[in-house]
């Protein structure tokens, strides 16, 4: 029998007629390295006990988010739904469709195991926690092809000054310099990348968190705006739409950089290539020691049945367990959200991550700096700059001022 606003279904699955909720669990996780990934966190929780049903939605987060939205508000729930950290759930929590998870926290202690301390406070609204963070995606990096510059005679770029000095040796020997989907979320991830990289952690928070104007029209933000203009030209001809697309012509050599998130680890995983042998991790675009500590989270609608009211605990507490933690993250290519778990297996990226993590400087993800809808302004933003050459930088900068006056 379908429980409340059918978000799953009692079952008997297990010997002795023990009974076994199954809950539906959306996400936007459809490539190889991502299925893989969430395939972990599916197999920890059946061996709770209970039954997850997969809800993939195929594409981005952009293209989910409003369906995952639409079912909640619609009283269609599902059990448990992926959300980016930051401000993508705020308005259904304070309408009061998704349930808090406190109690559990504080059972649990998550408070004193996630680290730092800012991945919860991304779950907090008015003191209570509402989601679970499962991970902690850099959206700070560079990731480069060692066959593709082999093939151009080059070696690899240290950093992203290099990679443009490398460019037209790549353009020569048939290789695209820098590859960017038609997804605008990876437009945008260029100038959040180039503001880290080049003007450094201190402007990036004045501009994005900050929403501070005079910095936009700054010195240092100048140089990003021509890193920009650089990042445009380089990445003319790249004719992909998906991210996992454009990290597939750096895993087959045909594109010499990418500017993506660290999931693209995933990718490469998949693809059974070697960290630093087959292909080289740059954070922060190898200009400094910068990670953002955006990444994923699962929140929890209200429902009123005891029994999906249980699986939705013993869901939230299966993903955060070590064990769940250390299986996902090293297929998905992010970092645990806990500091106490063993990371022994954790490939050359991976270690970057956390070394910088550990001793470096930590910015927020465009997720967590910007509203839900000025996040999709600053994302539509940059795309219309890369596909329309007689877009300025000028234009570029007069835009981002409006969007961060917007969500000021």
């Amino acid at each position: 029998m379908k429980a409340s606003f059918l978000i799953g279904a009692t079952v008997t699955c297990l010997a002795g007629g023990v009974q076994a909720t199954e809950i539906e669990v959306t996400h936007w996780w459809t490539s190889g390295g991502e299925a893989a990934a969430v395939a972990e966190f599916a197999k920890a929780f059946d061996a709770s006990g209970n039954k997850w049903v997969d809800g993939a939605i195929a594409g981005s987060g952009g293209v989910a988010r409003p369906v995952m939205i639409s079912r909640i508000t619609g009283r269609d729930p599902m059990g448990a739904t992926q959300f980016n950290h930051g401000q993508q759930a705020q308005e259904l929590v304070e309408a009061g469709l998704m349930r808090s998870l406190e109690e559990v926290a504080q059972a649990d202690g998550w408070r004193d195991v996630v680290h730092p301390a800012s991945i919860l406070k991304s779950c907090e609204i008015d003191g209570q926690i509402y989601c679970v963070p499962v991970n902690i995606h850099s959206q700070l990096w560079l990731w480069l092809s060692n066959a593709a510059f082999e093939k151009a005679g080059l070696p690899v770029p240290k950093d992203w000054n290099e990679l443009v000095a490398a460019a037209p040796k790549l353009r020569e020997a048939g290789i695209q310099p820098l590859v960017i989907g038609q997804q605008p979320w990876q437009a945008g991830l260029v100038l959040q990348n180039l503001i880290a990289a080049v003007a450094g952690p201190e402007i990036y928070g004045k501009v994005l968190s900050e929403k501070n104007l005079e910095a936009v029209d700054g010195p240092e933000m100048a140089k990003v705006f021509e890193a920009l203009q650089t990042a445009r030209e380089l990445s003319t001809g790249s004719n992909v739409q998906e991210w996992n697309q454009a990290t597939a012509m750096i895993i087959n050599g045909t594109a010499g950089g990418q500017i993506m998130g660290d999931w693209a680890q995933g990718e490469f995983a998949i693809a059974e290539q070697v960290a630093g042998k087959d292909y080289t991790c740059l954070p922060a675009l190898g200009m400094g020691e910068i990670v953002s500590t955006g990444g994923d989270a699962f929140y929890f609608p209200k429902v009123d049945d005891p029994a999906i009211t249980k699986a939705q605990e013993d869901l939230a507490r299966v993903m955060i367990s070590p064990e769940a933690q250390v299986a996902f993250n090293l297929k998905k290519g992010s970092m645990p959200v806990r500091g106490d778990v063993n990371l022994d297996a954790a490939n050359d990226c991976m270690r970057k991550g956390l070394d910088v993590l550990a001793n470096g400087a930590i910015v927020e993800a465009q997720d967590q700096a910007l509203s839900a809808d000025a996040s999709t302004q600053f994302n539509d933003l940059m795309i219309q700059f890369f596909n329309q050459p007689d877009m300025t930088t000028e234009d570029a900068k007069a835009g981002l001022k409006d969007i961060l006056e917007f969500d000021s």
